[in-house]
């Protein structure tokens, strides 16, 4: 998507648009429906702030804090202060990407007129996004309840021309400074407004969108790499016929399968073993058993797109203006909704890695990959081959495992037990965001080790699919021979996955045989 492109912030956004804005650049611009209800709600906030009944977030404290009654010369000093003793994160900061979400998807919320901020304070918002300025925002912090509060108080501290940020350029600096450059105002907040910065579930929320965006790319290349092994471990393609697979009618499963078929058609490895001369009888688990756990993979994802969806089109602040005018507290703030699906989105992610893991071993041992050299070393002995490759592949799968151990299950009591059950949402995002990147590097070395194999099978011919895959490795991977330094071949694996380009070349394979969509 082109970095001149720009999305309307009116209701409901997808998840489309979202990753349109944080990660590839689009601009925002708030809909005249969004500033009308902005000011119809904000009436209602001016009234309850002239009146004399104490009213949560416009004339009180917050938190446990909310019996003091706050009189009106010190209401503007309440916000801010809020917003300062909020912004207590430690840590590295977090990416530029989880942060422009976090940003686009706070704004969205303000823009349904729930929060009772001023339009003037959600077009700063607006205009900070659009300058491309990235308040920098530590990565501990938030409890994933009240809402991500030390993150989204780091966005609100750069709107008051407080705290640091990187530029357009990348280049860290003063917020004050950052928006004197870009002819933006600071903003001085008014009642209700530190707190409706505040409070909302938007890091976990853009996290998870990020997320379920690389999985639907890392699955079609899991069933690639998987098809990858089959061929070269001489396996059979019968498993995943279609009437075999509609037995058990899981659509990820169907097109998990689907896809491997069609990655297997037309190869010459596959035919020269289909003679009735063959003995094997079955393959191992980790071939034979690949649709399903990768099918198992994509519904989880499918579950979580319909979360994500339901969040996206939510107004989360506590409290919320109602179309009466009624300001009422709630729960609506609580993350599990989301710290669930997060967590239950690294299992499949371990899983996945696990049986990737499972598969590149098969490779390299010769009492099980019929025929192939030990480690696939140009000179066993001499040469270790991918040995120590599979050893990373290892690593990575135990800390998976790891990752996968659920952080929605804890809850640490905060707010003088005011706040005493929180979902944790932000950890269960923090550590999918390294698990997505530790299935990227497995997937990497499945896919250069069932490259490396498929070349030793010459002079049979991998499939037209599968061969386009080796084709595109070999622009940045030399084919077998002696050992060399593996770790920039991993590399240069992980980022032809990463950037996508090994999707588009199978997106077009799969086009010109008219299969495998």
């Amino acid at each position: 998507m082109p970095d001149t492109a720009q999305v309307e912030v009116d209701g409901p956004l997808s998840r489309k648009w979202v990753v349109a804005v944080a990660r590839e650049g689009a601009t925002v611009r708030l809909s005249e429906a969004a500033d009308k209800r902005l000011r119809a709600a904000r009436e209602h906030v001016d009234a309850l702030a002239a009146g004399t009944v104490p009213t949560y977030g416009v004339s009180t404290g917050f938190g446990a804090l909310a019996t003091r009654h706050i009189p009106p010369r010190s209401r503007a000093a309440l916000q801010r202060s809020l917003i300062r003793s909020h912004a207590a994160g430690a840590g590295p900061a977090v990416e530029r990407e989880v942060v422009r979400a976090l940003m686009l998807l706070r704004l969205r919320t303000l823009a349904t007129g729930h929060t009772g901020v001023r339009p003037e304070t959600a077009h700063a918002l607006a205009a900070l996004l659009n300058a491309g300025i990235v308040p920098v925002v530590p990565e501990f912090g938030s409890l994933g309840c009240s809402g991500d509060l030390a993150p989204l108080a780091a966005i609100g501290l750069a709107l008051l021309g407080e705290g640091e940020v990187l530029d357009a350029q990348g280049v860290r600096r003063p917020a004050a400074e950052a928006l004197r450059a870009n002819g933006i105002e600071a903003v001085v907040l008014a009642e209700k407004e530190g707190l409706a910065l505040t409070n909302g579930t938007d890091g976990m929320l853009g996290m998870l969108v990020l997320a379920l965006a690389d999985l639907h790319r890392l699955l079609d290349v899991a069933d690639l790499t998987a098809a990858m092994s089959v061929e070269a471990l001489l396996g059979t393609d019968r498993v995943f016929a279609a009437d075999l697979q509609a037995l058990r009618p899981h659509p990820g499963q169907a097109r998990s399968a689907e896809r491997i078929r069609a990655a297997l058609a037309g190869s010459e490895i596959v035919a020269s073993h289909r003679s009735p001369d063959c003995n094997r009888v079955q393959d191992a688990y980790s071939l034979r058993c690949a649709p399903q756990v990768h099918g198992a993979a994509r519904d989880t994802v499918a579950y979580a797109e319909t979360v994500a969806d339901r969040e996206l089109a939510s107004a989360i602040d506590n409290p919320v203006v109602l179309a009466d005018g009624r300001l009422e507290s709630n729960g609506n703030f609580h993350g599990a909704p989301v710290a669930y699906v997060l967590d239950f989105l690294a299992v499949p992610i371990a899983d996945v890695a696990s049986m990737a893991e499972r598969r590149t071993d098969r490779m390299l041992d010769t009492a099980r990959s019929h025929g192939l050299p030990a480690f696939l070393a140009a000179d066993p002995g001499v040469d270790s081959g991918h040995m120590i490759a599979q050893y990373t592949q290892a690593g990575v799968v135990s800390e998976l495992k790891r990752l996968a151990v659920p952080a929605s299950v804890d809850s640490i009591p905060s707010s003088a037990m005011q706040e005493d059950h929180v979902s944790m949402g932000w950890s269960a995002a923090r550590k999918l965001r390294r698990a997505v990147d530790g299935l990227t590097t497995v997937l990497a070395i499945e896919y250069l080790t069932a490259a490396r194999a498929l070349d030793l099978r010459a002079p049979l011919r991998p499939g037209p699919v599968t061969a386009a895959a080796v084709t595109l490795l070999r622009t940045v991977v030399p084919g077998p021979g002696p050992d060399r330094h593996l770790a920039p071949e991993i590399a240069a694996a992980e980022e032809l996955i990463r950037s996508g380009a090994l999707n588009e070349v199978l997106a077009r394979s799969f086009a010109e045989s008219g299969s495998g969509r």
